[in-house]
């Protein structure tokens, strides 16, 4: 392959992430015009139509988006490649970008961060909270941190919290005027909070665990959110009854703020898992931040 060939690809893939020849042009240090007609020639080196141009927005056609499937793996791997060897001779460098949701990048990356930057001032690290199962390939995420069970089996995964345990919650003034429940089954008499996932839309159903064997209730009441921290928020103002992580309330708890209830019933889940991309070449800056994070 020509080097000008190689670069036409290149700045296609630019293109369609961009999906505007002015923005792709300022990245690649050339002019809108210069670029529009390396990607004409490129199409008609082709003989297919790669990019489907509007007045506001240029995305990729369906034989763009097939040769996207092979040329994004391919230069993300010749760039991982390139970083790792010009990480030979420096220190860890670059940009780590994570997806994960509120809880984990509370629980896992902000206790870790302090101590990992200043080890490693030359790389940022970008957090982005989203309560959905994001693509990370496609979303051009470095890595992602979710529940093991979450993961794609095509990623690599690593340990990287430990396991979490469950509970059960209200209020003083919630449980004032009410009975505590004693069993699962009993939450049916009372005002539940529930929680709506971000990704499928339906309602998040109890899990709970009896003799070693799990089951699920389907609890109701006048509160949804797709959001813990006011689940936590809710109970709080004796709203109603939440289902929590157990280290989100500890504190409140030892205060008398909230009352544990059905502990006997709550399971543990399996810590969080990091995943990234089975490449042949982890970014370094990546590698370091797993060294970091990892548990046994």
């Amino acid at each position: 392959m020509k080097r000008d060939e190689l670069n036409d690809l290149a700045a296609f893939v630019v293109v369609a992430d961009e999906m505007s020849f002015t923005r792709a042009a300022s990245k690649l240090g050339m002019s809108p015009s210069a670029l529009s007609h390396a990607m004409k020639v490129l199409e008609d080196r082709l003989g297919l139509r790669l990019l489907a141009r509007t007045t506001r927005k240029v995305r990729a056609t369906e034989a763009g988006e097939r040769l996207l499937k092979t040329l994004r793996p391919a230069f993300e791997d010749i760039n991982a490649e390139l970083t790792a060897l010009s990480e030979m001779r420096d220190k860890p460098a670059g940009t780590v970008r994570i997806t994960t949701f509120k809880h984990a990048a509370t629980s896992v990356l902000c206790p870790a961060l302090p101590g990992f930057l200043d080890a490693h001032p030359d790389i940022r690290v970008e957090i982005t909270v989203d309560e959905g199962l994001t693509d990370i390939i496609e979303s051009r995420y470095d890595a992602g941190i979710r529940f093991g069970e979450k993961v794609a089996k095509d990623m690599v995964a690593v340990k990287v919290g430990a396991d979490i345990q469950t509970t059960v919650v209200g209020s003083p003034a919630y449980f004032a005027d009410r009975s505590i429940p004693s069993t699962p089954q009993d939450l049916a008499g009372h005002n539940c909070i529930n929680y709506r996932f971000a990704t499928s839309g339906g309602l998040y159903s109890w899990e709970f665990e009896e003799d070693g064997r799990p089951f699920q209730v389907k609890v109701y009441g006048s509160l949804i959110f797709n959001d813990g921290d006011l689940l936590l928020t809710a109970a709080l103002a004796g709203q109603g009854i939440a289902y929590l992580f157990e280290d989100q309330i500890t504190d409140l708890v030892a205060e008398g703020r909230l009352l544990q209830v059905l502990t006997q019933w709550c399971p543990i889940f399996p810590g969080y898992y990091l995943y990234h991309p089975n490449r042949r070449q982890t970014p370094p800056a990546l590698a370091a931040l797993i060294d970091v994070l990892q548990v046994s």
